[in-house]
């Protein structure tokens, strides 16, 4: 046998990448599927199809040039799922101006980060829902950005001329995520990575037109915006958007009465639609394909959802923003045991290793290292931050997942854990020293540290050990209260304990690893802890 053979390093198989633009694309399936349904929109008693989707999205992008809106100008979108989202994503592609996905739980303090940081010059929301008044966020966070705000008056002043985008390397749509390290960072991602990514993954899934895809993820991750609209614009599947935002009632009701043939979700997500008091009243015998992704995934959730939501050909996705966001993935024909005990392996013209995190070498197979991938699926880089982005791509153009995994004989993979301390909640990447960062403006705090605990329905949960000024006193439930319409919900720490001092090595370094033992053990988490995971 070959060394090569023997190392843990593989290439997905070969296959042509598309070479056309979002915008191409969308004009050569509207003209493909015409008359079929590619977008419903539940909530809003909405439908088009795909000739009128096109339409559409040539109104709100002749909209857009005709704001001053020039190729390669910023335009966020703060909202939960709706039409609009999803009429904006394809008509900036057409535009050729960059999309900047803003997570609708941002509140005032996140909110006028990623607004300095993206340099938008407009962003598109509503006034309110029933979360939140976006208006009186806005209005906190400040920035002087151009506020559009959808509803019964929104209109679009005047048209413009639309100039073909027609270089599919140039910056669609920008990400922020908390990439490596530090405050959340602007993910650059082209047309031909993101577009390219919804291709293979629907390929996967053997999506054809004849597939209608249930989307309760939201809109603003790549799984929503990449592995949902994108999937769809290529293959020519209806995209139904249940709600505005996860609700398993909708997302199972959808199902029923749009004939889904395949649903989306995070673990937690498949874990409320399973207990759902009426799971039992609907049909979901349509359905035959989707995807678990976004969070590790437990094995016994998989094995019902193939079994009791009739999804016999589930498939399991790996990956990150900065992948565009699939790295590996199950295939609809693979066997329940790869399906449920691994994470799929190296998608079509997409190279995947795994390094030995100490020596940078390849690590053989069946030995854990960190997973490395290349191909036309890495990002850009981080907007603005050449150094970060040096961290992340090695001068030879592999991506640094960060990611721990190990690469079984057979070419799948195992994710393992992690290299870097990231906390994944519920499918919502946060990372603990931007956690800490925020804390720490607490007039009365000293000193914080934050560490992800492990929870069977979420996946990890916040927890943070906090060390007050001298003289103070506060509860946990204060905390909380006071983190409430700073940050994102998901963000504030479930678990908090107030410590006098923190585990620490002899030169000084905190052990983040023992706070995590001390609080599964002092909570009892030892038996979520050991929930096996793909």
């Amino acid at each position: 046998m070959p060394e090569s053979a023997l190392r843990s390093e593989c290439r997905g198989e070969p296959l042509s990448l598309l070479t056309t633009t979002i915008q191409r694309q969308l004009r050569a399936s509207a003209a493909r599927f015409g008359g079929r349904d590619a977008l419903v929109s539940r909530h809003q008693g909405r439908r088009l199809t795909w000739s009128e989707l096109d339409r559409e999205v040539d109104v709100w992008a002749r909209g857009l040039a005709g704001m001053g809106l020039a190729p390669g100008d910023r335009v966020g979108i703060w909202s939960a799922n709706c039409i609009e989202w999803v009429l904006l994503q394809l008509a900036c592609a057409r535009a050729g101006v960059v999309l900047v996905n803003v997570n609708p739980a941002y509140r005032s303090h996140e909110l006028r980060f990623v607004i300095a940081k993206s340099r938008m010059k407009a962003l598109f929301l509503w006034e309110r829902d029933a979360r939140a008044n976006y208006r009186e966020i806005l209005e906190q966070a400040g920035g002087g950005v151009r506020a559009v705000y959808f509803g019964e008056g929104f209109s679009w002043e005047r048209m413009g001329e639309l100039r073909d985008p027609a270089d599919p390397d140039e910056p669609v749509n920008i990400q922020y995520t908390s990439g490596t390290t530090g405050m959340p960072k602007g993910v650059l991602l082209t047309s031909r990575n993101i577009l390219n990514n919804g291709y293979l993954v629907g390929r996967q899934m053997k999506l054809s037109e004849r597939d209608r895809i249930c989307l309760p993820v939201p809109l603003y991750h790549c799984f929503g915006c990449v592995m949902g609209v994108l999937a769809c614009v290529v293959h020519g599947s209806a995209l139904v958007l249940p709600n505005w935002t996860y609700d398993a009632r909708a997302a199972l009701e959808a199902v029923h009465e749009e004939h889904c043939t395949a649903i989306y979700g995070v673990p937690t997500m498949f874990i409320a639609e399973l207990e759902h008091p009426q799971f039992a009243e609907f049909d979901l015998r349509p359905l035959r394909t989707g995807i678990m992704a976004g969070a590790p995934c437990p094995i016994e959730v998989m094995r019902r959802v193939v079994e009791q939501m009739h999804c016999r050909e589930m498939t399991i996705a790996y990956g990150q923003t900065e992948s565009s966001p699939v790295i590996t993935m199950s295939s609809a024909d693979d066997s329940l045991e790869v399906r449920v005990g691994t994470v799929g392996r190296a998608m079509p013209e997409t190279e995947v290793k795994i390094v030995d995190p100490a020596t940078g070498e390849t690590a053989a197979v069946g030995m854990q290292g960190e997973l490395c991938t290349r191909g036309y699926l890495v990002m850009k880089g981080y907007d603005a931050e050449p150094e970060a982005t040096a961290r992340a791509i090695d001068r030879d153009g592999w991506l640094h997942t960060g990611d721990l995994a190990v690469m079984r004989d057979d070419g799948n993979f195992r994710i393992t854990g992690r290299a870097r301390d990231m906390i994944i909640r519920g499918g919502e990447n946060i990372y603990p020293r931007e956690v800490e960062e925020f804390l720490y403006t607490h007039p009365k705090v000293s000193d914080v540290q934050v560490v992800g605990l492990p929870d069977v329905k979420l996946g990890e949960t916040v927890a943070a050990w906090v060390r007050l000024k001298p003289g103070e006193q506060m509860t946990a439930e204060e905390l909380r209260e006071w983190c409430k319409g700073k940050v994102a919900h998901f963000k504030i720490p479930q678990h908090v304990r107030f410590v006098d001092q923190f585990p620490m090595t002899v030169t000084g370094k905190i052990q983040k690893f023992r706070i995590r033992e001390e609080e599964i053990a002092r909570l009892g988490l030892a038996s979520a802890a050991k929930v096996e995971t793909a």
